[in-house]
């Protein structure tokens, strides 16, 4: 988007401007007949420009231009929009150029919205222009007006006066904007009446645009009219004569020249035209008027360098993974080269200094094997030090228990035998491990603990020592993987078996034998 077409428009004719990197070239300019309308369409085919596809920013110069202040409730939102659509159409009905800015707040009363209203009430002048930009599809960007660019200029030049009137000599006649606080307010256009060049209705206009905003009550009466005059340089001694200083007026004077300079010009400008015209050119800001139906081409070729920049991104940022994927996958060959030449060099060193050992008595491999079976055989073979460190700590929460006998198996436990003594003197157990299982491989075996103790009988209280075995064999049977099964208590309470005893004396005090069997799977 570095290149722009600058449409300035006046009552009579259009002049067209190519915009190319920040210069500004030089104006065709177009009358408002038949035959301008063929050169300006001609203009826009030549095929050496290639303007069909640039797009055009319109700035109008017009005398009808109308300027209205309302004051409207202070309304936000849908609602304020809507209102202030509706007074649009209620000031300007028969154009569709009309627009608004939001001047400030009244200080009183319901703090309505000051509102400047503009249109251009004569849509006609435009129509022939625009329907040729619209018959070639040339993209529109905006509709602008001079009154309103020129706030811009005015803070370019640093024109800081609260009540200020620029007056500038532009192709459609003498401008004169008035602005109150750097706002503009109200503007006007009228006809230059020049006299070797000089405009010399400039005072006459000026009190005329005094004396209505004095009516209008925009000026208050006493209030000093600082009028700046923008003039080229052979001129300002001319009008500095004709523009004499009063009471309610002051006149200021600044060289075109300097003004241009301001602005970023890079050529002396005969009118006000081509400064307007530089800002646009520089700093576009949002239409004035809505161009409506006429910014579609615009809006479509926005859409298209979208699609365009969004693709070039896109393959950018592709290429560039690639590049680096390719330059990874470079360097990763170049690793993977480097670490398998340092692989067969130690492979080689490992060679030479296994050909100069002895011959070792057994592989590398088994050694290894025999190291890992050690291991396991230490950690995991069976043994009684943490079954007994169990039963230790049972026996100190049962002190009416005594210990008599103990046997230890690593595996299943043997079965009684009649006698009393373990099975396994008589006959080997079918299920007990065996061999390297025995040992502790692959996993730990579980072990066995078979007790015989004898617990406290105070007056021969069968009760009290069958609870207190039950309260051992439980604080036992607590610890984790342990099972304890009582196979002998005192007193046989089997129903095939008779009791007998005497109860008409007191017993003496004694102790009885009961045997626990420990079944514990560490």
């Amino acid at each position: 988007m570095f290149r722009k077409q600058l449409l300035y428009i006046t009552s009579d004719a259009l002049c067209a401007y190519d915009w190319d990197h920040g210069v500004l070239g030089q104006g065709h300019t177009f009358p408002a007949s038949a035959a301008g309308l063929d050169g300006f369409a001609a203009w826009l085919e030549d095929p050496q420009e290639q303007r069909s596809g640039v797009p055009a920013y319109l700035l109008t110069d017009l005398i009808e231009e109308d300027f209205q202040r309302q004051l409207l409730p202070h309304v936000r939102g849908k609602a304020g929009r809507a209102l202030l659509e509706r007074r649009k159409q209620q000031l300007h009905r028969d154009t569709p150029y009309r627009g608004s800015t939001l001047l400030g707040r009244e200080s009183t009363g319901r703090h309505d919205d000051q509102v400047l209203f503009f249109a251009l009430t004569n849509p006609s002048l435009l129509q022939p222009w625009t329907e040729a930009l619209e018959h070639l599809r040339v993209p529109v960007a905006g509709i602008y007006s001079t009154s309103l660019l020129s706030i811009a200029l005015v803070k370019k030049l640093a024109i800081a006066h609260e009540h200020l009137l620029l007056v500038t000599q532009q192709s459609g006649g003498l401008r004169q904007s008035y602005y109150e606080k750097g706002q503009l307010r109200f503007s006007r256009q009228t006809a230059t009446i020049a006299l070797d060049g000089v405009a010399v209705n400039i005072a006459l206009e000026t009190e005329k645009t005094r004396q209505f905003l004095t009516s209008t009550r925009m000026l208050a009466r006493g209030d000093v009219l600082n009028t700046v005059i923008l003039a080229p340089a052979a001129q300002i001694a001319k009008l500095e004569l004709l523009c004499d200083n009063g009471v309610e007026v002051a006149y200021h004077f600044i060289n075109l020249q300097l003004a241009g300079e301001r602005v970023g010009l890079r050529r002396m400008p005969a009118l006000a035209d081509e400064l307007l015209l530089t800002l646009l050119g520089k700093h576009p800001p949002p239409s004035h008027y809505p161009p409506g139906a006429l910014a579609r081409y615009y809006h479509f070729q926005r859409a298209r360098n979208t699609l365009y920049g969004t693709s070039a991104l896109i393959g950018g940022s592709a290429a560039l993974w690639c590049a680096i994927n390719l330059l990874g996958g470079i360097a990763d060959g170049a690793s993977t080269q480097r670490l398998a030449q340092e692989t067969a060099s130690y492979q080689e060193r490992y060679r030479i200094v296994m050909s100069a050992q002895a011959p070792a008595p057994a592989k590398t491999q088994n050694m290894k094997v025999a190291v890992t079976l050690g291991q396991m055989i230490a950690s995991q073979a069976p043994e009684p030090g943490r079954l007994l460190g169990m039963l230790s700590a049972a026996l100190d929460q049962a002190p009416q228990v005594a210990l008599s006998q103990l046997h230890w198996h690593a595996g299943q436990a043997p079965a009684r035998a009649a006698g009393g003594q373990p099975a396994q003197r008589q006959q080997q157990n079918p299920g007990a491990p065996t061999g390297s299982a025995l040992a502790g491989i692959p996993v730990a075996p579980p072990q066995a603990l078979r007790l015989e103790a004898d617990v406290a009988m105070p007056n021969n209280d069968y009760r009290a020592a069958l609870a207190a075995i039950t309260a051992f064999a439980q604080t036992l049977a607590r610890q984790p993987g342990m099972q304890v099964t009582i196979e002998e208590t005192p007193l046989d309470l089997r129903p095939n078996v008779s009791l007998s005893g005497k109860s008409a004396a007191p017993a003496p005090d004694s102790q009885a034998r009961f045997t626990l069997l420990l079944a514990w799977q560490p």
